[in-house]
């Protein structure tokens, strides 16, 4: 099979032609597999579809046109009605967002104790002084006062979640910016449950490159070093 070892991106498929020479074109939409209700998102253009497959198909066949440029992965889940984030639920986002990730690292850390595999040795290490420090929050909703006092008061605490957040993230390649490519796996799983993350992310990009270096990444969470 030409195809077996021949790499598409994403929204295209391996042709082989006659003389089976393989080259990617673009996938039907309508020939994806179909989805569970749960595996819908929805584009950049408010339009819900059966899955990613059909998305980035439709952007294929969209290439070279103004539409097709500006189509993107939104968020997961169907379309659905997305409030205006305000400038004060922008300011207290950080706040729910380092606790959040401060949390994974505590699962993943308690998960590890029954089964590896979730974070390095290197990472475990750092992730157990702030595991031990008796004085951490539990899982769960917690006023904004609480949270504001817990990261004046444990700020060391929350400095490594939020590093290795950015560096989960910086992959594709690891230069220490992120792209729009990037942050779109976070960004598309969260967006249902936090309508502030765009604006955050978009007003993260100070020098407005359309980069979100490390140092601007910390800057946005608060973190100084």
């Amino acid at each position: 099979d030409p195809c077996r070892n021949f790499h598409c991106k994403r929204g295209k498929v391996c042709h082989a032609d006659k003389q089976g020479k393989p080259s990617c074109i673009c996938q039907d939409p309508a020939a994806c597999p179909s989805t569970k209700d749960y595996e819908h998102v929805c584009g950049t253009d408010n339009k819900t579809y059966d899955g990613t497959c059909q998305l980035f198909g439709t952007k294929c066949q969209l290439e070279g046109t103004k539409m097709g440029h500006q189509l993107h992965l939104d968020y997961m889940g169907s379309c659905k009605y997305i409030p205006h984030c305000t400038d004060y639920e922008v300011d207290q986002f950080p706040l729910r967002m380092r606790e959040w990730l401060k949390n994974i690292l505590m699962q993943y850390y308690e998960r590890d104790l029954d089964t590896s595999g979730f974070l390095t040795e290197k990472q475990r290490n750092k992730v157990k002084k702030i595991y031990q420090n008796d004085k951490r929050l539990m899982a769960g909703d917690h006023a904004v006062e609480l949270l504001l006092h817990d990261f004046e008061k444990n700020y060391h605490m929350y400095v490594y979640p939020v590093h290795w957040q950015f560096h989960q993230l910086d992959q594709h390649p690891a230069d220490r910016l992120l792209t729009h490519s990037e942050l779109a796996p976070l960004r598309a799983s969260l967006v249902p449950m936090e309508h502030c993350i765009t604006r955050f992310f978009q007003e993260c990009d100070g020098d407005q490159d359309k980069l979100i270096a490390l140092k601007e990444w910390c800057y946005c969470f608060g973190i100084k070093e």
